[in-house]
């Protein structure tokens, strides 16, 4: 009987954390396409992120991650202050960084 507890509850643990979720952070210090290609380029060596999109006028740095894996926010933090950034708040969620990316570049309605 326990066994059977113990692996419905590592099922689903695994189902949990089997999808891939986005990470949005505000940043502060975005002034520059430069600083933008830094930050992107700084998460892309990341073997746990699948995508990356930075908004310089929305100071929004989003990350979706690989299927199964998850970034810590010390390790979220770490990435940023090394790129030279500081991190004013992380938030997960569910939407896609594709989606992100596209209300990021049309204009408003």
């Amino acid at each position: 009987m326990y066994k059977s507890a113990i692996w419905t509850c590592l099922l689903l643990l695994v189902a949990m954390v089997a999808d891939a979720g986005t990470i949005e952070m505000k940043v502060n210090g975005l002034v520059c396409a430069f600083c933008a290609q830094g930050i992107e380029k700084a998460f892309r060596k990341n073997p746990a992120v699948a995508d990356v999109v930075v908004s310089l006028e929305d100071k929004l740095v989003a990350v979706q991650t690989k299927d199964g894996v998850d970034i810590s926010d010390q390790e979220l933090r770490d990435t940023l202050t090394d790129a030279g950034y500081d991190t004013k708040s992380i938030e997960r969620t569910d939407t896609p960084v594709a989606t992100i990316r596209e209300s990021l570049t049309s204009p408003p309605k």
